[in-house]
């Protein structure tokens, strides 16, 4: 059987090539090879966490697996068929369940029936989307293709312990999804600041709240809902101190911006709130309908719709640009283009026939 091959080593080179090749091989049953495996990285090859998005994707596609294993800088992935199920995944450590939960989505919104998933790990870590981003941004903005999926939070986790808890419903789809058009959002709708800590005093997630929820209302004009997740030490379970924020913009017509910072040891509450609200209005200011991380995120499902889809993306990002690249191998009719500049604000167009299972 052929092969779809994959240098590992392109674009931006991370695991990201990974995710996205195994995910859409698993969507579509196309094998794949994927050769140098994060070679541009300073430890090459699988690490545990991604080994857990290979063994999640073999799962819920039948896959047979070779090269799995730490350090592995090639893998074989054949799929066979997509199922569903109740299915625990353990990303180990402080793996990212937000960046599994990536990868699986595609493969679980095409299965026969409907999914469970719950995955432990890392809930709040760096590089990569905290769970509050994926339950309040990235679900909401994929709604208008058709795609129902509940990420529901249990448990937090943040590095190094790990530990967090989250629940994945996907409610499966019979035909293409429908395109996506908008590039550019419109006045706000509503704002809302969701800020938590664990293992640490309730003062942190306060004063984290209140800087951000401030600077929306200074800055954007609107008063923004405030969500403390702060729990009393006595009956606080987690596994080690963290604290984070999510500052996110809805906008018309119905799209949502997000951004996000983690609480680190020696960084003041106040400063990761500004951060999350900076990061968000440095986005939002650009007037494009999607945040620079969602841009990334949904190029897959711009593949899987039957049609042309436009939007508009406040950065063209590596990772942008590798999804495009990896996309186009599953999809070879598919036409793409992007106008703009390199981490600059740009346009994101894909000509699709769309996927029917």
């Amino acid at each position: 059987m052929e092969y779809i091959e994959v240098d590992g080593s392109i674009g931006e080179g991370g695991g990201q090539v990974l995710r996205y090749s195994l995910a859409l091989s698993a969507l579509t049953l196309k094998p794949v090879r994927v050769f140098n495996i994060r070679a541009k990285r300073d430890n090459p090859g699988l690490r545990p966490q991604h080994l857990a998005a290979v063994k999640a994707l073999a799962e819920v596609s039948g896959a047979e697996v070779k090269g799995a294993f730490p350090g592995s800088m090639e893998v074989w992935f054949r799929p066979r068929r997509r199922v569903h199920s109740s299915l625990s995944i353990d990303v180990g450590t402080a793996g990212s369940v937000s960046l599994v939960i990536q990868a699986i989505l595609p493969v679980l919104l095409y299965s026969p029936g409907e999914s469970t998933i719950t995955v432990r790990g890392g809930t709040d870590v760096p590089w990569s989307p905290p769970v509050d981003y994926m339950s309040l941004v990235f679900t909401h903005n994929l709604k208008p293709m058709g795609v129902e999926a509940f990420v529901r939070l249990f448990k937090r986790g943040h590095y190094p312990r790990g530990g967090g808890v989250v629940e994945v419903r996907v409610k499966p789809v019979s035909k293409p999804l429908k395109p996506l058009n908008l590039v550019k959002r419109g006045r706000p709708l509503k704002a809302a600041v969701v800020s938590h800590s664990v293992k640490l005093p309730r003062h942190v997630a306060e004063r984290q709240a209140s800087v951000a929820s401030s600077l929306v209302e200074k800055v954007l004009g609107i008063k923004p809902e405030v969500v403390l997740d702060a729990q009393p030490s006595e009956s606080d379970a987690h596994l080690g101190p963290g604290s984070g924020v999510l500052v996110y913009v809805e906008a018309e017509p119905w799209v949502r911006l997000g951004g996000d910072s983690l609480g680190e040891k020696g960084k003041p509450a106040e400063k990761v709130g500004e951060e999350a609200f900076r990061k968000l209005v440095e986005d939002y200011e650009t007037g494009m309908a999607f945040d620079r991380h969602m841009g990334d995120m949904l190029i897959p499902y711009l593949f899987l719709a039957q049609g042309v889809s436009r939007i508009g993306v406040a950065g063209i990002t590596s990772h942008l640009a590798t999804a495009l690249e990896i996309s186009k191998l599953f999809f070879p009719s598919a036409e793409a283009r992007v106008e703009g500049v390199v981490e600059g604000p740009g346009v994101v167009e894909v000509k699709s026939p769309g996927f029917q299972p």
